[in-house]
């Protein structure tokens, strides 16, 4: 097959495959995500090469222990009580955890960048492990908590978020290949540029106020504030995308591998395609607790 149809193919099917998880249902948007979670945590556990049985068990235990107790408390409790045949009252403050998570997450997101700019080629096994927790498993579970806005779970959020994050992709792909002559990152990413990274950010910014203004749309009161909103998290996709997407690059290289995976041909693993999205989560969940506070 044409590695353009292939490509292509693999691409729509991927596309699809979340579009219809998003938009069907809460459950299927948090498995799909979960689904991914193994798949990246695998990917990744090949690329640093970690013990694989341990940390699929650690990041599936985590990434449902956590959704659990946050979006299905009550549900959870009367599982376990009627299996235990006791009287078992979770109590925990879920704004409280996903404080402590939030802050262990930009914590190990530092030591990804500090890591990105260092020149050694050496990750030690405590490192390895630290990566596993606060770059592939929490983010996932800040993906699904941003879905949910302030209250309840809103689709458009968390499809609005990719659609920016695939703006900034294509853009900064078309205008760094049309007239690119300064490189972003040559050590880690030879084919990135300056331009592209700005017709990128560009475009992403354009792309946040149609969301706003034609998908979003918010009453007349919120329209300017939530243009504004949409703009800072183009900015926020565009420069912590492509920082993440750099990360994910260095350890590729390190590896000696093209991509995470294979299990999209064409477009390599999760990893490949999720790099963006899962450095960029913590910071968006960040920015919404920034404006909760301040509003």
């Amino acid at each position: 097959m044409n590695e353009t149809l292939k490509r292509a193919i693999s691409g729509a099917v991927y596309i699809g495959l979340l579009l219809t998880s998003i938009l069907f249902s809460t459950e299927s948007f948090i498995a799909l995500f979960g689904v991914f979670l193994i798949i990246a945590a695998y990917e990744f556990c090949n690329l640093v090469n970690v013990n694989k049985v341990i940390s699929l068990i650690f990041s599936f235990l985590l990434y449902s222990t956590v959704i659990l107790i946050s979006f299905y408390k009550t549900e959870t409790e009367n599982y376990v009580n009627t299996f235990l045949k006791d009287n078992i009252e979770f109590i925990i403050n879920i704004d409280s955890l996903y404080t402590v998570l939030l802050v262990i997450t930009l914590i190990i997101s530092i030591k990804c960048i500090v890591f990105l700019f260092d020149s050694t080629q050496e990750i030690s096994t405590i490192s390895k492990y630290l990566y596993l927790l606060g770059y592939i498993i929490l983010p996932f579970i800040f993906i699904v908590k941003i879905s949910f806005g302030i209250k309840d779970y809103n689709p458009k959020i968390i499809i609005g978020l990719f659609i920016l994050i695939w703006t900034n992709d294509t853009f900064a792909y078309v205008v760094g290949k049309s007239v690119g002559k300064h490189k972003l990152f040559e050590r880690i990413s030879p084919k990135k540029t300056i331009e592209g990274f700005i017709g990128g950010t560009i475009f992403a910014i354009l792309a946040g106020f149609l969301i706003s203004k034609l998908y979003i749309r918010p009453n007349p009161d919120f329209s300017q504030k939530s243009i504004l909103i949409w703009t800072i998290i183009a900015l926020i996709v565009s420069i912590f995308g492509t920082i993440g997407d750099l990360i994910e690059s260095k350890f590729k290289r390190i590896a000696g591998v093209k991509d995470s995976g294979a299990i999209m041909p064409g477009h390599g693993g999760v990893l490949d395609r999720l790099d963006s999205v899962i450095f960029v989560a913590p910071v968006i969940f960040l920015f919404y607790q920034i404006l909760y506070y301040v509003s």
